[in-house]
């Protein structure tokens, strides 16, 4: 255990020292308050709108950026290491590769949870300031459920960028495949499973758990199912209305998508000649 925290500190201490933290931080919070302010700008106004379509607005923001964000810091983990000579000479350390792989993965959630924290917080704190109608109450949990499953969320494609980052043995290949993997579960899946739903004329009961097939739409559900005015605006979660999809087992399953992409990546590295 000892092992994987220094790892993990030598990671996080890398990502402050390139700036990962601050950049992802600034991107996050200038788009979302910059979302959150423009929501009305559709209908002729500016300023907050209501809680329901900044949640709607906010959710849609982390669903297309933390994804990207994820694969993009963690992709050539193992890949850029060996590319850089220096795998192998942390392999002559005394460290296992099970715990050279779970710290790095550590490291690199502290720098992602820590960024939309701190992202997601300030502009939590803009719509507070800005907004004269929000309970501080709702829009404090709302704010938090935001973070804590948009972190998941990150989580579940740094394993994904880990799984490439061990299966490939170059740089380019594994940008190739982490962009890959962005375009399928945040753009293609959603417009499958659409085509699936104007397809299913009859006997659609079971469209809505296809959903769990996707972790990004196991985050919209966590986020937007559960607000009711948030509804109209939530594209295909709709379908998920009326089924018990409740918030803490949505948790649970995308904590699975964390473990399972994380396990098979253990078990490749294991096996993988350095």
């Amino acid at each position: 255990m000892s092992a994987i925290l220094t790892v993990a500190r030598k990671e996080f201490r890398d990502g402050m020292r390139n700036r990962w933290v601050l950049a992802i931080a600034l991107v996050l919070a200038m788009m979302a308050v910059g979302i959150a302010y423009f929501g009305a700008a559709a209908s002729g106004g500016l300023g907050f709108t209501s809680l329901a379509t900044t949640v709607v607005s906010l959710s849609t923001l982390a669903v297309f950026l933390i994804p990207l964000i994820a694969l993009l810091l963690a992709y050539d983990a193992i890949v850029g290491e060996q590319e850089a000579g220096t795998l192998l000479l942390l392999l002559t350390y005394p460290l296992s590769r099970s715990a050279l792989l779970l710290g790095k993965f550590l490291g690199h959630g502290l720098i992602l949870a820590v960024a939309t924290a701190l992202g997601f917080g300030v502009a939590g704190i803009a719509i507070a300031l800005g907004a004269s109608d929000v309970a501080i109450g709702e829009l404090a949990a709302s704010i938090g459920l935001l973070i804590t499953s948009s972190v998941l969320l990150g989580w579940v494609f740094i394993a994904f960028a880990y799984l490439i980052s061990v299966w490939v043995t170059e740089k380019a290949r594994a940008a190739g495949l982490a962009l890959i993997v962005w375009f399928l579960f945040v753009l293609v899946f959603d417009l499958a499973l659409l085509a699936l739903l104007v397809g299913a004329r009859h006997g659609g009961d079971w469209l809505p758990y296809l959903l769990l097939l996707n972790p990004t739409d196991c985050f919209r559900l966590i986020n937007l199912a559960g607000i009711e005015a948030a509804q109209a605006f939530s594209g295909l979660t709709v379908l998920a209305q009326d089924n018990a999809f409740q918030p803490g087992w949505l948790m649970l399953i995308l904590v699975g998508w964390i473990i399972v992409p994380l396990i098979l990546a253990l078990l490749r590295f294991r096996h993988r000649s350095v």
